[in-house]
């Protein structure tokens, strides 16, 4: 396993470089909530249009991954695929089949790898494990190495970033870094810095907190305690085998994020959340939660949303779902997409969902109640034809509850 090398002045470095006077990035970033399939054309072509088109240089750097070098192929060969000319930076600490981060940070300030990242149209980080990434490209003082340099060269010039999986965890200024596997752990315990979060390497700003793997892994919980720990009020997370193409990604009124792929992404909003802080146990108040379907956009600047072609606001005169909504596990696979759809499709004002631990767990019977409320601002809307639903700003309020354990029949 990688040791572990959390920097402490990474995070001010990063915003440093990247908020310069008049250097803001003219580039757009491709964020992929993992699972990118090579069969996703949608995605993959944006990636190589965004790049330069045809025949566009893309640097694939497989600093995350496991096997970097099986990695690199794959992605090598799924832009060649859709026209690109992909090429390999070898930077990462798995090359010599073991963990050598001393040696990736090295290569990462060869001034002929760092030249041909800064001469590329494009660059692409594979999934793996994120603090491959922040560990590799960064020196051990938190400054920039020559290619971590010239991909923010890349950057401010209008080139793409995209990556996927622990490629899109990087692309915000705070990143989970080492976290436990499940979602509930973090709701009771929350985070710890240089733990379970860490600097990311910032290419979206410092005011949205990105996380992938979204609704396959019941996720979005996660992101609460990690954005109220830092102060965020936007966070965004992306399903797998789906991307979030984000446009003049730092500052400006045209930070635009376009859905596209397999699913959609959620955006949680804290601007209007309040906590009690009397209460010893993880809550939140008056937070929105939006799924923006594939094919919506999203402004981050505005926090307007634009539902995709085709889609019509929701007809109550013909909902489907009358009965109380009520979900026994909301962190389940994609549970929280398919509740916000039922409470879309109905004629209920809210929804309910709980989250609890197995009996094996330290407090079993702990848990917290998550409540979903339609209210004035929250906006749904539908494509008949493909039963594809958007639903955005629907309020949701999360508290501590206790359930009996073990169970019994009465």
């Amino acid at each position: 396993m990688l040791k572990r090398v959390c920097v402490a002045l990474a995070l001010a470095v990063a915003c440093a470089c990247a908020l310069a006077a008049g250097d803001a990035p003219r580039g757009s970033l491709v964020i992929i909530g993992g699972g990118l399939r090579v069969n996703n054309a949608e995605v993959w072509e944006r990636i190589v249009v965004l790049a330069g088109g045809k025949g566009a240089r893309i640097a694939v750097l497989p600093t995350a991954a496991e096997n970097p070098a099986k990695e690199a192929e794959l992605t090598v060969a799924a832009l060649k695929r859709y026209g690109a000319r992909a090429f390999v930076v070898p930077v990462a600490p798995r090359l010599a089949g073991k963990d050598d981060v001393a040696s990736a940070r090295k290569a990462a300030d060869d001034p002929a790898l760092a030249d041909a990242v800064r001469k590329a149209g494009g660059v692409f980080f594979t999934g793996g494990d994120q603090a491959r990434i922040t560990a590799s490209l960064r020196r051990a003082d938190g400054s920039n190495t020559a290619v971590l340099d010239a991909v923010w060269t890349l950057y401010r010039r209008g080139g793409v970033i995209a990556g996927t999986s622990a490629g899109a965890a990087v692309m915000s200024a705070t990143m989970f870094y080492d976290p436990p596997l499940e979602v509930m752990p973090v709701l009771k315990n929350g985070v710890v810095d240089g733990k379970d979060i860490a600097p990311g390497l910032g290419f979206i700003g410092t005011d949205v907190f990105v996380d992938q793997h979204l609704l396959a892994r019941g996720r979005f919980a996660r992101m609460l305690p990690a954005m109220l720990a830092k102060g965020y009020t936007l966070g965004l997370g992306i399903d797998e085998n789906t991307a979030a193409v984000v446009t003049a990604a730092i500052v400006g009124p045209g930070r635009d994020v376009s859905v596209i792929g397999y699913r959609g992404a959620l955006v949680l909003d804290l601007a209007e959340a309040t906590t009690d802080k009397t209460q010893p146990r993880f809550n939140v108040s008056n937070a929105r939660i939006s799924y923006v379907d594939s094919g919506d956009r999203f402004n981050l600047a505005s926090r307007q949303y634009v539902p995709g072609p085709g889609k019509e606001p929701v007809d109550r005169r013909y909902v489907e779902h009358r009965a109380p909504i009520f979900y026994t596990d909301i962190l389940g696979n994609t549970a929280v997409a398919d509740l916000l759809e039922k409470l879309a499709d109905s004629d209920l004002q809210r929804a309910v969902g709980v989250a609890f631990e197995g009996p094996d767990s330290a407090t079993p019977d702990r848990g917290f109640e998550f409540t979903f409320t339609r209210v004035s601002d929250s906006a749904e809307y539908v494509t008949n034809r493909e039963d594809a639903y958007s639903v955005y700003r629907i309020r949701m309020d999360v508290r501590p509850v206790r359930v009996h354990q073990p169970f019994y029949t009465p």
